[in-house]
Formats: structure tokens, sequence, C-alpha cells
């Protein structure tokens, strides 16, 4: 499908303050789950749910309080996601990276770069990631080259895959190598010419993220949007802490969803195991048992969510103090502030992925037979779960917290932390 297939965005509510961006997501959180079954079971992309999205104005809630935002703190854009997420991952999944590549422009865009995509931004513009590649050596192993061409035009050439809600942007993040071999930022619009978006994406869960592939064939791209990312790892950051926090909320809403679902399915419809000697499924002693165990689970991910953003919050602040403004857009974080904060979200985010997984399983197991059908589609939570939880593996988290608990080690700089 051609990126010049999406339909004209609608103009975009300005959001004054973090109260009510939370109300807003939490509004469209529950009108996300009315037919989020629905969309999985017949792989129905949300473009007219994407539209609700950036016209609510959340996509720009991180804007700067100078460029006309309200510069929204980590724990109400955790929240935000939780939130979106409960009622539909897919959806939530979609502005992930919207959030990342605002925070390159935040750290390492210049004055006129910040003035022109936050204007974007407040107008409702989407971005999207162009960012894996497939069959290189690792997850920062990059093909894609940006370029100097006959005349001194810069020019983009590469082929990029799991490009979340690449079919609803108007914007596209394509990380690059420059001429130097340096990680660069280079912002296209998604119908450029040369830009080809293909709905490729076939997974079993996250089936309405759009997370297909581009295909970048000498793409001209403007001198004035070209950020260098590079940059952004050169000194302690809270970048990649930024970029899993969000992932975490993911996680954690899918796992609430889990919990609301499986709670109305026994109330409503399971039938009490007979040797439990009751009336009703919701009296039995040995569902009360794990219902409270699955209660634990669910609230430990939020707590340790809830914590992993108050220490984002807190270096920022402590940025803040030193460096003034500046520290918004990543200036100014200690070495100290910035590693507690990429440790605090790994555990959240360790913790998420448990979390989502149990409860998403535990779904059918209290609620039985029944809730395998497949016309109720429950084992959407489970799929979303196993799938989301696959962005990157938990089991380096927990080394680089073992690490930094027995030995003091700082957490390495890079985005995936």
């Amino acid at each position: 499908m051609s990126s010049s297939s999406r339909p004209t965005r609608p103009p975009a509510d300005l959001i004054a303050d973090e109260a009510q961006a939370v109300a807003a997501a939490a509004r469209l959180g529950r009108e996300l789950a009315v037919e989020a079954a629905e969309r999985d079971a017949e792989r129905r992309l949300p473009h007219a749910e994407v539209r609700e999205l950036a016209a609510s104005g959340l996509l720009a809630i991180t804007v700067p309080r100078e460029h006309g935002g309200i510069d929204a703190s980590a724990a109400t854009l955790a929240e935000v996601f939780r939130l979106l997420a409960a009622g539909d991952p897919n959806v939530a999944q979609i502005p992930q990276s919207h959030f990342v590549y605002v925070n390159v422009l935040k750290q390492q865009g210049d004055p006129g770069q910040r003035a022109f995509f936050f204007g974007e931004l407040l107008a409702g513009a989407q971005i999207a990631n162009a960012q894996s590649e497939r069959d290189t050596r690792h997850v920062q192993d990059y093909r894609t080259r940006l370029a100097r061409r006959d005349g001194g035009r810069l020019a983009l050439d590469g082929v990029k895959h799991y490009c979340t809600g690449s079919l609803f942007a108007d914007w596209l993040g394509v990380l690059a190598l420059d001429a130097q071999e340096r990680a660069v930022v280079a912002f296209v619009p998604a119908d450029a010419a040369g830009v080809e978006i293909v709905d490729d994406w076939d997974g079993m869960g996250q089936r309405t993220t759009a997370s297909g592939t581009v295909r970048l064939t000498d793409v001209t791209v403007a001198e004035g949007h070209v950020v260098e990312h590079h940059r952004t790892f050169d000194g302690p950051q809270l970048f990649g802490a930024q970029a899993q926090l969000l992932h975490a909320a993911i996680d954690t809403g899918i796992a609430g969803a889990a919990l609301r679902e499986a709670v109305r399915f026994v109330r409503d419809y399971a039938r009490p195991w007979f040797e439990a000697g009751v009336e009703f499924a919701s009296d039995d002693a040995l569902l009360l048992q794990r219902f409270g165990e699955l209660q634990l689970t669910l609230r430990t991910a939020e707590v340790l969510l809830a914590d992993a953003a108050a220490s984002i919050d807190a270096a920022r602040a402590g940025g803040d103090d030193a460096q003034g403004a500046t520290a918004a857009r990543g200036a100014g974080v200690t070495e100290e502030a910035a590693a507690a904060a990429s440790i605090a979200v790994a555990t959240a985010k360790v913790a998420a992925d448990r979390a989502a997984i149990e409860l998403t399983n535990a779904l059918f197991e209290v609620s039985g037979t029944r809730s395998s059908l497949a016309a109720l589609n429950l084992d959407r939570h489970w799929r979303n779960a196993r799938t989301h939880t696959l962005h990157d593996p938990p089991r380096w988290k927990l080394q680089h917290i073992g690490r930094h608990v027995l030995n003091g080690t700082p957490p390495p700089r890079h985005g995936l932390l």
C-alpha cells in the first residue's frame, strides 16, 4: 500500500495540561477497547482510530513549553501509553517511535529544526520510524546510507523493516549512516518521491500496527531535516530510558486488559468447578487465590512503571537545576541520575514483560474451556503480549541490573536500555 493513500489529517486539539492528557488517553482507551477484538480478527488497520489519536492533541504533549507544548513528564507519558494499551496495544504501539523521534529533535535538533517540526506536531502530524533492518549482523548494524549526489543534494537509499505506524505517518524518521559512518536521522515526508511503504507485516500479534517495510530509493532529503543522532550517546542521556519506558507501559497495559477480561469472564460466564461446592465461579476459593496472585503481579508492574517514570523525571529535574531549560533536551543530566533511570526502567520493563505474559496466559487458566472459542478472540491478548515483548530481550536487562547491583557498573549508553 502506498503512503499516498493516507487521508488528510484533521486539525489537532491543544492539550492544556497533564491532567487533560491523561483524561484524553483514558477516553481514547475506552473507545479503542470496543472494537479491538474485531480489528484484530479482521486485521483491519486502525486508520480512523489513529486519526482520532492525532486529533486529540496527544501526539504533541512532549513539545517543549517554549514551542507551545506542555513538555509532559515521563510519568504522564507512561500513563498515557498504559491507558491506550489497555484499550488496544496496537494503537498504543503506533506512536511509540513518534515520541522517540521527538526526543531526537529535542536533544539534537537545532533551533530551526525544532521550530519547524514542533509546529508540525502541534498541528497533528505523526512521525513513524524507518529504523530496523534485516539480515545485518545485529540490531544496530545499518546499511541505509545518506549521501551526496551530483549537484550536492542529499539522498537516502535503503530498505527498512518493522516500520511501525508508517502507513499512517506524515513523516518518517529514517536512521542512516552518513559519509563518515555516523548515525543520523533524516526526516522525510512519508509520501516523498522514492518512498515506498509496503503493508507486509504478518506477525501473529500486534497485527494492526502497520509495522511493514519501507523502501527508500534515491529519496531527496532537505538539508535542514538531518539530525546528528550519533551525538545522543556521547554523554549521560535519558534517550534510551525514555524509549523503553513506553514499551514497559504498553506491556503493563496489556496485562491490565487481560486481568480486566478475566474478571469479566469469570463473573459473567464461567461455571464453578464441581468440587468447589459453590454456586458461582467467583466464590471458588482457589480462583480467589489465583486472582489475588494476578493482581499482585499487575500492581507490581504498575508500581515499577511509575517508579521508573519518576526516576526519569528526577534526572531531568536535576538537570534543570544545573542547566536550566537545556535539560529538557537531555543536557545537564548527571551520570549517576542517568544510570539510576536506566536501571529503574530496565527493572520495570522486565516486570512488565513477565506480567503481560503471565496474565494473558492466566486469562484462559481461570476462565475455562469456553474462553478458548475462536469467536471470542481472547487469544489476541496473549498474541499481542508475546509479540510485543520480543522487541528487546529482558535477559540483557537483567544482566545490566545485576552488574549495577553487585559491582556498581553503570549501564551502557544506547537506545535499548
